[in-house]
């Protein structure tokens, strides 16, 4: 099996075209919705949020509405999503900072979004690749870990570690859809525990498709 650096790009191009159109699953309709929501998503399925933000944004329309949020009221709204009542103190101080700090805007930088309580690197990369198009890393979820790891692209556990794995290995122009080309392809063929390798585009590429595809030769 060639090195990883040699094996990215074609990676990234044959899940391009697998999946034409990478982008985040969680529906938003600004920046800050779209901020919500993925805090929200921490330990939490992106179709379970989707299921919680309609009646959420309908009941806190705007920012100004999250930082008066009551935190009892907000960690009902939010409970079937996990850690409500974590979420819920960081939605609230992450308003407050917005509208103190950053004059009512989400910050467009990876330094500036993760000041934010409750945004760590995965976060301010969703939104920094989603909403302003700007590549400063690669979001490592759940789905990013498993892949990175099966496919042999990172060899580390830890999110932040493997940001930096990936960042050394994939070219920079391919940063923004990184992410969303192996969630997708983490949901539609390599699950966590039957992958599909005999379906999958990238098998010959993927050091551990002998593993659970013992065909492939």
């Amino acid at each position: 099996m060639r090195p990883a650096k040699d094996r990215v790009k074609n990676i990234t191009k044959i899940l391009g075209k697998e999946y034409p159109d990478p982008h985040t699953a969680l529906r938003h309709k600004n920046t800050f919705h779209l901020l919500v929501a993925t805090i929200l998503s921490a330990q939490c399925t992106d179709e379970r949020v989707n299921r919680v933000t309609p009646h959420l944004f309908k009941k806190y329309k705007n920012i100004s509405d999250f930082a008066r949020a009551r935190q009892a009221g907000l960690e009902k709204d939010i409970r079937s999503t996990g850690f409500y009542r974590n979420k819920a103190k960081n939605i609230i101080a992450a308003s407050k900072k917005i509208l103190r700090d950053f004059n009512s805007r989400v910050p467009d930088s990876m330094d500036q979004l993760t000041k934010l309580p409750g945004v760590a690197r995965k976060t301010a990369n969703i939104v920094l690749s989603s909403s302003f198009k700007k590549a400063e890393g690669i979001a490592v979820d759940t789905h990013v870990k498993r892949l990175s790891g099966r496919i042999g692209l990172s060899k580390e556990s830890d999110p932040d570690k493997i940001e930096r794995d990936l960042m050394a290995i994939v070219p920079k122009s391919d940063w923004l859809d990184f992410n969303y080309l192996l969630v997708n392809h983490g949901r539609a063929v390599c699950a966590a525990r039957k992958p599909l390798c005999a379906d999958c585009a990238i098998k010959t590429l993927c050091s551990s498709a002998k593993k659970f595809y013992p065909a492939l030769k």
